[in-house]
């Protein structure tokens, strides 16, 4: 059966910021339409610089902030848009998140096995002795155990040991997907693969699909199976990972992978347009990247570049793709 993992319509979210008389505004989320229909789990990586809208995309489909329009579907639950309805057991029992610093996810006052009672009491519903029991197999399965958490209090923890606990707290509902914003970067470089790793076995024991936000190319293409690269707050291209990073058919895209270096290869500096840092980028009615792209041309500076379907399925927003 054909689930539809993800799907955004026209989804916008505007912020104002000034005051009532001078302000301006940020469209975070620009009319972004993102469609992503599995029979089996699926890990969907969003990338790209700071400020290109997947905090602000994963908060919507969190329920954590409203969207200005549009609507988004999560396993066929409808967290954004007209119609919606209160958050309810069953949202809260498919969609799970996994923050970007573990030690503000718990509070320092009080140990982190109260939070995942809490959790498989409220959400699960589940007694003690079930509760219990539910709390060991999510331990167990980020490679921890019960009677080494119980007790502890975040500061006696590692960053890496508490990222686990989180992983772990979110599993206890079962989700049918974990939203996970920027869940490595917090912790040591030697111990990412750990986590990295840890969300391909949740992927394939559980059945569980992510959504993983993310700057670091290198983990979005080991654990990926399709990847939406951002670009101030809409999609620029989006298909399977693989193909996409291999083969990258938008400037923006290119440019991303070429900042990073190769041992191999000699780095050599290009010539490529800095970022314009103001709030007018994120307004512009034509390609926002226009101002960085070598091949930019004046259709680009009034009319928005469409989807323009790829042979191998991929979505590419440029009029020269």
């Amino acid at each position: 059966m054909t689930n539809t993992v993800i799907r955004t319509e026209q989804l916008n979210k505007v912020y104002r910021i000034g005051g009532l008389i001078r302000h301006v505004q940020i469209n975070a989320l620009d009319d972004v339409n993102l469609t992503v229909m599995s029979d089996e789990p699926v890990i969907v990586s969003l990338v790209g610089e700071s400020g290109s809208g997947k905090t602000t995309l994963a908060k919507v489909i969190l329920r954590l902030i409203e969207p200005t329009s549009g609507s988004a579907v999560v396993y066929d639950h409808l967290v954004a848009g007209p119609g919606i309805k209160p958050v309810r057991q069953q949202f809260l029992s498919a969609v799970q998140p996994i923050f970007q610093n573990p030690f503000e996810a718990f509070s320092s006052y009080r140990p982190v096995d109260a939070y995942l009672r809490l959790t498989a009491r409220r959400i699960r519903q589940l007694d003690r002795d079930e509760g219990e029991n539910a709390i060991k197999e999510a331990l167990a399965s980020v490679g921890l155990k019960y009677e080494d958490v119980r007790g502890k209090y975040p500061n006696q923890f590692s960053g890496g040991e508490l990222q686990r606990v989180s992983v772990a707290r979110a599993l206890i509902p079962r989700p049918d997907i974990i939203i996970a914003d920027e869940p490595v970067s917090m912790i040591d470089a030697s111990l990412r693969m750990n986590v990295v790793n840890l969300f391909l076995s949740i992927k394939e024991q559980y059945k569980t699909s992510f959504l993983y936000i993310t700057h670091d190319l290198a983990t979005a293409y080991y654990i990926s199976d399709y990847i939406a690269v951002m670009y101030r707050g809409t999609i620029v291209e989006f298909g399977k990972a693989r193909a996409v990073l291999r083969d990258p058919q938008h400037p923006y895209t290119r440019l991303l992978l070429d900042s990073i270096p190769e041992v191999k290869k000699k780095w050599e500096q290009k010539q490529i347009a800095l970022s314009d840092i103001e709030t007018k980028e994120y307004r512009f009615a034509g390609c926002k990247f226009r101002n960085r792209c070598p091949l930019a041309q004046e259709v680009c500076s009034h009319q928005r570049p469409p989807a323009v379907k790829q042979a191998d399925g991929r979505e590419v927003y440029c009029h020269f793709a």
